[in-house]
């Protein structure tokens, strides 16, 4: 089993030595119900408080739960646990990673990297968007981090006086809309996705062969906005929203050929 502890929510994953099985996500569980959960016997305790009705019942639950997580403070209520093993920058092999690099995006890079080769450029939207891209020695190039898409709505909502919090749509909105919400939608999602294009075609010149992946929460809604005002570049890129399990499962079943 495998939790990503993420800026926004838990994310739990079920994984065997062909993929990844299962996945759900929860809210964060507080201080006091980990330190409950974490006193069960066996894992099988623990996990049987948080598997959704959805789990499949011929799934057999694991001995063990491989943790990775981008928030500190939320670790230091699982890391005491002899059934909890915590991943880190050190076990993910490959080259240059610095010291302060998310472990989300060090992981994602593997997986996509051996899923659809080296060069890679992953673009994680998530809570932050992200680009992390490698060469084909396996070695970080480098990247870059902004808001995403949900926090860049929110902040107009929580930071001003009168602008209301609004939600991505599902399609590509307008670009010169005629209400104050559209037009929060329109000049966030065209000042973002043009931004994604711009990253694209710049690592396109330097890795002209190399796959481009998207993943995390926002994945499917930009591609979705990308298809329309791109379709060019959409057409050449990957969606994969569970690359960073991806990236885990290489890591936990390192003798698997699949």
């Amino acid at each position: 089993m495998a939790l990503i502890i993420g800026n926004s929510c838990l994310h739990w994953g079920l994984l065997s030595c062909e993929g990844v099985e299962f996945i759900w996500d929860t809210d964060y569980i507080s201080p006091g119900d980990v330190h409950q959960l974490l006193n069960s016997p066996t894992l099988e305790g623990l996990l049987s408080h948080i598997l959704p009705s959805s789990f499949p019942k011929s799934f057999c639950l694991p001995t063990s739960l491989f943790l990775a997580s981008v928030v500190p403070s939320q670790t230091l209520y699982w890391q005491n646990n002899p059934n909890v093993k915590i991943l880190n920058l050190e076990q993910v092999p490959l080259h240059g990673l610095y010291i302060t690099l998310g472990i989300d995006r060090a992981l994602a890079l593997w997986g996509a990297g051996n899923k659809w080769r080296f060069p890679i450029l992953v673009i994680d939207g998530g809570t932050a968007l992200t680009y992390t891209g490698a060469d084909a020695n396996h070695t970080l190039v480098g990247g870059a981090i902004l808001p995403g898409l949900g926090l860049q709505l929110a902040s107009l909502g929580k930071k001003t006086g009168q602008l209301p919090y609004v939600i991505p749509p599902e399609s590509l909105p307008q670009r010169y809309e005629l209400s104050t919400q559209t037009a929060i939608q329109s000049g966030v999602i065209y000042t973002l996705i043009s931004g994604v294009k711009d990253f694209v075609e710049s690592w396109w010149e330097d890795f002209p062969e190399s796959s481009v992946v998207i993943t995390g929460g926002d994945c499917r809604l930009l591609y979705n906005y990308l298809q329309i005002q791109y379709p060019v570049i959409a057409k050449r890129l990957h969606i994969d929203r569970n690359l960073i399990f991806v990236g885990m499962k290489k890591i936990i079943f390192n003798n698997c050929n699949s």
